[in-house]
């Protein structure tokens, strides 16, 4: 437990201090500085009050599995997975929060900036091919859900690295 507003100096993704999923309010900016997190936040009142709420996180395959752009990626998405979950149980039962797990999206902004050869690896590894319409068909799916929250489905092409 952190108190006094000091923070330990072991390798925390996070301060270590208690507070009850459904008290946003309370899980200040200074107690996680940035990130999806903050958004989420900032519109869960808003998304409370017509209680109709969605929130559809973007993931990765590398937080699914080891790979990615770099560790500090691949566990940012981890991260993002499961704050994912810790939100659905937060903002139940006036908003919905999911995750789509992304493969490898050729012509997208981040699609660029990775190398030719792990972009070769990602298409020799997957079975169908990927189109960011599928993305937005899976974003419409789980806008439309009444019942689905806390899921994280891996738009991925086919990767094995995916298919569990």
């Amino acid at each position: 437990m952190v108190s006094g507003g000091s923070t330990s100096s072991s390798n925390n993704a996070a301060w270590n201090v208690g507070i009850p999923f459904p008290a946003l309010d309370s899980l200040t900016a200074d107690i996680w500085d940035r990130g999806p997190f903050v958004l989420a936040r900032a519109f869960a009142s808003e998304l409370r009050r017509h209680k109709m709420g969605r929130i559809v996180n973007i993931a990765s395959l590398a937080g699914i599995a080891p790979g990615g752009s770099s560790i500090a990626y691949a566990a940012s998405k981890a991260a993002l997975i499961h704050l994912t979950r810790c939100l659905a149980v937060a903002l139940a039962p006036d908003v919905s929060v999911n995750c789509i797990a992304l493969g490898l999206v050729e012509g997208m902004r981040m699609a660029a900036r990775v190398p030719e050869e792990m972009k070769q690896l990602a298409r020799a590894q997957t079975v169908l091919g990927r189109s960011a319409e599928d993305i937005a068909q899976m974003v419409v799916t789980y806008c439309r859900a009444d019942s689905v929250t806390g899921q994280t489905v891996v738009v991925d092409g086919g990767s094995p690295i995916g298919m569990h």
